[in-house]
């Protein structure tokens, strides 16, 4: 395969990873990931994030714990959400669900928890005043997680990107000793994948992509 096959190929098999062994990472192989995450890009390239990986059980022990919380919360709003629809609906829902409350209970039995923090000082937020949610000071945080998650799937390791601990952040920033004003915007667990990854399922180009204007 050429290059340009290898790199579509991780690109397009990438799938989010929530059921993983506790099978080691070896040291160098989790060097190579976390160079990739370094190499992504920022503004003005000014890196304003780092990375904490967690290996001590008792700390993913404890990571665990406060995602759970979170989860819980956020499975009881999906929940409701779905009240009175399709019984198939309503299914999908809490089998989809399941999935990420197991991802919570076994977090201590993951090799990896990769905790990224960023600095606020640092991050421009140039649409903080549109009235609406600000979304562009993640364009200098988040590319440096798919990078790590792109590398993991060359690796043959999986991960998934998670952000609902960050409602937790006080509890973690006291966890892991993370000095203010530094904050919590994403938890990767990294490991080996119990599966597979696969083709990924996207919507198509032609519903995704238009053309000089949104009318044509």
């Amino acid at each position: 395969m050429s290059d340009a096959d290898n790199l579509y190929s991780i690109l397009s098999t990438t799938r989010s990873i929530r059921r993983i062994s506790d099978k080691p990472v070896d040291d160098a192989t989790l060097e190579r990931v976390l160079q990739a995450a370094i190499w992504a890009p920022s503004g003005g390239n000014r890196q304003p994030w780092r990375i904490i990986a967690v290996r001590d059980r008792a700390l993913k022990q404890k990571l665990g714990e406060i995602y759970a919380t979170e989860w819980a919360t956020y499975v009881e709003f999906n929940m409701k959400r779905v009240e009175g629809m399709p019984e198939n609906i309503v299914e999908a829902t809490r089998a989809g669900l399941a999935v990420g409350t197991r991802l919570a209970e076994s977090l201590a039995d993951v090799p990896l928890v990769i905790m990224f923090i960023h600095d606020p000082r640092e991050v421009y937020v140039t649409d903080g005043n549109l009235g609406r949610t600000p979304v562009v000071g993640g364009a200098s945080l988040y590319p440096a997680v798919q990078n790590l998650l792109l590398a993991a799937r060359a690796e043959g390791l999986g991960g998934v990107l998670t952000t609902l601990i960050s409602a937790s952040e006080v509890k973690v920033r006291e966890l892991l000793e993370i000095p203010e004003p530094w904050g919590v915007y994403a938890m990767v667990p990294l490991g080996h994948p119990m599966g597979n990854h696969g083709p990924l399922r996207r919507a198509p180009l032609s519903q995704m992509v238009k053309y000089d204007r949104w009318s044509d």
